[in-house]
């Protein structure tokens, strides 16, 4: 996130929703979005596949078709330039490509994108209208967002839209992605990422080599790693072995009929995970890791506030610290990787990554950091670019959309997306162990408009065959008002009914997320 979650909740006036159930996935961050609305008077646009509960308290909601988040970013971008409603200083001083950026609106006019996506254009100058004019204005996106196959440039879209009201380098805007889970933000901070070292320091700068060579004592490769995507494709052929930590791809990775073929063709898989998942029932070798409330650390939050985190119960039978287990393999292999004690590792993290450089525990011990935190005087940064951007000027981006990788057609008349439900994260290794959330959530379902489910002959709790290019499932259908004729909707929690058995390996050429969010598929009673 560009910002801090005490200015979103108190000083921002204008919040746009975009790919993110905010209220059911971020439910803190929800509370503050229906407080400000509710008692400050705060705008509200929200622009989603399905009728979310938080767009009952919005001033616009727009049902956007999955795969058509640019287009109508575009339109409003469109609407503010046709009506000089853009921040004209901010851009002059602060930004740079803006001629190109505007001359790549000019095709995605309000009415043109209302015949695209069947939202009214009325909608979409109102939405345009009320960001630009409601200063400061943040917007808050999730993986509705970057689970396409123009994922990266649905995230630059959204960073043109902040720009060109000023909007970023103020309290109360930004643009602030919602990671998903405690410490995803920390996991990409310490460089679980294959192109980058802690702090986002790239593997290929041979600067940025030495100083690790000279730190860790190994000479280091300046090779840029696989992407997630990537490893899953050439399991079995190019990957011999693979380690997995944390992580449940069986059930999360994108056409599980194909990846289980090639986990099976592996020489060697370990895991290393506090449950017996789905994808470590396949393992070679099984380490069993720790819990959150069994060790000592940091997480790094989705306001890139870095918090310590406190042992407070023992780990059960044989169960180890993540650092316990690496540093054993690796002295194994007879590597000394030092102390596995968290704060000598947190010394370290410090002494070679300069957004984290001026913390220590004592620093972090009550309230935590926002990084950048470079040295021991600075207090941190709640708000990111403010004066100017870190690379100089902001650099706007031209607008350009295709199509998603696959479209409804005769053979699969459906298009499905995916998402979460409120009690669960995730594969449901955690979550659907708890009695209390699994009475209330017990099984999967698929959501279907009554249009729809009249045609099917289907109602509530009737069952279902599911199926794609790539696979086929059967569930239980739920008929709801929430979700526009054509789309269909389906968490991936469940292993009984794994939605993405069906999913698509279509990914965005940059980051290579899968296209999660856009399935086609055919849909029968059974």
């Amino acid at each position: 996130m560009t910002n801090s979650l005490v200015d979103l909740a108190e000083e921002t006036e204008c919040y746009l929703i975009i790919g993110s159930n905010t209220t059911e996935n971020h439910p803190i961050i929800g509370d503050h979005v229906k407080r400000a609305v509710t008692q400050r008077g705060a705008k509200l646009i929200v622009i989603d596949p399905r009728r979310i509960p938080v767009a009952e308290y919005a001033n616009v909601y727009m049902q956007v078709p999955p795969g058509y988040n640019i287009p109508v970013i575009a339109a409003m971008m469109n609407v503010i330039v046709a009506e000089n409603l853009e921040a004209g200083e901010y851009i002059a001083e602060r930004t740079e490509n803006f001629d190109e950026f505007k001359a790549s609106l000019s095709d995605l006019t309000p009415e043109k994108v209302s015949e695209m996506t069947g939202i009214p254009a009325a909608d979409i100058i109102e939405a345009a209208r009320i960001y630009a004019t409601s200063a400061p204005a943040a917007i808050l996106y999730a993986m509705g967002i970057t689970q396409h196959t123009q994922g990266t440039d649905a995230v630059k879209s959204l960073a043109n839209l902040a720009m060109l009201c000023g909007n970023v380098g103020i309290p109360g805007g930004g643009v602030n992605p919602l990671r998903g889970q405690n410490n995803v933000q920390g996991a990409c901070d310490m460089g679980g990422l294959p192109n980058v070292y802690t702090g986002y320091q790239k593997v290929d700068d041979e600067a940025v080599q030495a100083k690790f060579k000279d730190a860790w004592g190994a000479t280091l490769s300046g090779k840029v790693g696989m992407k997630l995507t990537e490893m899953g494709q050439g399991l079995g052929d190019t990957i011999k072995a693979l380690y997995v930590m944390g992580e449940n791809p069986m059930i999360t990775d994108p056409d599980l009929r194909h990846l289980e073929k090639g986990f099976d063709a592996l020489d060697l898989l370990i895991v290393q995970d506090i449950f017996l998942t789905e994808t470590a029932m396949k393992a070679d070798v099984v380490f069993p890791a720790v819990a959150f409330a069994e060790k000592d650390g940091t997480f790094t939050n989705t306001e890139r506030r870095v918090q310590r985190v406190r042992k407070v119960v023992d780990a059960p039978g044989e169960a180890k610290s993540d650092t316990e287990i690496l540093c054993a393999l690796s002295k194994a292999f007879g590597y000394n990787l030092g102390s596995s004690e968290p704060e000598k590792i947190f010394s370290e993290i410090a002494s070679v990554t300069p957004s984290y450089g001026g913390m220590d525990y004592a620093r972090i011990d009550a309230k935590g950091l926002q990084w950048p935190c470079p040295d021991k005087d600075h207090e941190g940064t709640p708000v990111l670019h403010v004066g100017q951007f870190a690379r100089g000027k902001g650099a706007f981006a031209s607008v350009s959309f295709n199509m998603p990788a696959e479209s409804a057609d005769a053979e699969y008349p459906y298009i499905l997306t995916t998402g979460r439900e409120h009690a669960h994260y995730h594969s449901g290794s955690m979550t659907r162990r708890s009695e209390r959330l699994s009475k209330v959530f017990p099984e999967g379902f698929m959501e279907i408009s009554a249009i729809d489910a009249d045609k099917l002959g289907v109602a509530t709790g009737d069952t279902v065959k599911v199926a794609s290019r790539r696979g086929e499932l059967t569930t239980k259908v739920r008929v709801v008002g929430t979700i526009s004729e054509g789309t269909v909707f389906m968490s991936f929690h469940y292993c009984e009914s794994p939605v993405n058995v069906l999913t698509n390996t279509a990914s965005c050429p940059t980051a290579k997320i899968p296209e999660y969010k856009v399935t086609a598929v055919s849909i029968s009673k059974v």
